[in-house]
């Protein structure tokens, strides 16, 4: 039974038997018989490279230990609100403390950090995932949006319907259009800074080739 560790763009946990290809966690979620009791345990939400010196993650879900997410791509893993990890993404993680600068003055460390992410991605009063109102036309490639409720990735002239599995179907993108951003304006900030991480920033779904017209 595939376990409830996959990460939506909206943040949420959900049970595919698919792992994505970026790797990361927020705490432990879980409680001594793998099932999720909570969305996150603190403010240090980060992504990963699947692979790290070799290290060895199973058994997933260990009683007491952080609870091990995945994610589709880089794109879906900042739509949720994650960050790099500055462990086993150190070049990752100083190019993104070195954009982060360029857009926040004054705010160095991974605690810093932290805090304005948190702030952005997460609803205080319901805990849910918190969304923002933008331009359609002024977001980079990468960002998500909401659209009649199914999460969407910006890439290029459009707009690709995100599954668990991958990029599904393509839409226009509108050239100028309001529109609820799911991806905290940071990290749509880093984005539009040219963000190159080593992990994938797109599943290779995403490519022209491999989608049909919705």
């Amino acid at each position: 039974m595939p376990l409830q560790n996959r990460v939506t763009p909206l943040g949420d946990l959900v049970a595919e038997p698919g792992r994505g290809l970026v790797y990361g966690n927020r705490g432990c979620l879980h409680d001594d018989r793998g099932r999720i009791r909570r969305r996150y345990a603190g403010r240090r939400w980060i992504a990963c490279r699947l692979r790290f010196r070799g290290w060895h993650r199973e058994p997933l879900l260990q009683p007491g230990r952080f609870t091990e997410l995945f994610f589709l791509d880089e794109a879906t893993a900042f739509a949720a609100g994650h960050r790099p990890c500055a462990l086993c993404r150190r070049e990752d993680y100083d190019r993104f403390g070195e954009i982060w600068r360029s857009l926040h003055p004054g705010e160095v460390g991974a605690d810093a950090i932290d805090a304005r992410l948190h702030g952005e991605r997460v609803e205080p009063q319901t805990r849910g995932h918190r969304l923002h109102e933008a331009d359609l036309a002024d977001l980079p490639d990468g960002a998500f949006v909401l659209r009649a409720g199914v999460p969407l990735l910006v890439l290029g002239s459009e707009l690709l319907r995100w599954s668990t599995a991958g990029y599904v179907e393509r839409d226009a993108r509108p050239a100028r259009s309001g529109t609820t951003l799911i991806t905290p304006p940071s990290l749509v900030g880093v984005l539009r800074a040219g963000w190159h991480p080593v992990v994938p920033l797109f599943h290779p779904s995403a490519a022209p080739d491999r989608l049909d017209p919705a």
